[in-house]
């Protein structure tokens, strides 16, 4: 088994970019919302894009289970894995649902969520590592 610090899957640079795009999303999203305007294209195709960056994210960490690398908390590890990529989702889903200055509102929560959730997949990761 490797190092948590040097061969954590989820620690990198698709992780980097995952966080970067959901906040820029999020800050899309809550201007669209002061601006009392139902989401636009560029939430859906922002949340659409957040969505196959987590999910090579999740291939990478399922490759390195897969490989035998283990991460340190396995359950929470695994519970984390499937909220992440259910988010983006479900953000579409619900701000589809709600065509309003509000639809707008919850793609900026989710996306906020979203990283949040990232760190945490890397925390359950590197809990035994060193």
């Amino acid at each position: 088994m490797t190092s948590a610090a040097a061969g954590s899957p989820v620690d990198g640079l698709l992780a980097t970019v995952s966080i970067v795009l959901s906040l820029l999303v999020a800050v899309w999203a809550l201007v669209v919302a002061v601006r009392h305007r139902p989401p636009d294209r560029v939430q859906f195709a922002g949340l659409a894009v957040l969505e196959l960056v987590l999910l090579a994210l999740g291939v990478l960490a399922l490759v390195a289970v897969g490989g035998g690398d283990r991460p340190g908390e396995p359950g929470a590890f695994f519970g984390y894995l499937v909220t992440l990529v259910c988010l983006p989702p479900l953000a579409w889903v619900l701000a589809r649902m709600e065509p309003t200055r509000w639809g707008s509102a919850i793609v900026c929560a989710v996306c906020l969520v979203t990283p949040v959730v990232v760190v945490r997949l890397q925390q359950t990761w590197e809990v035994l590592g060193g």
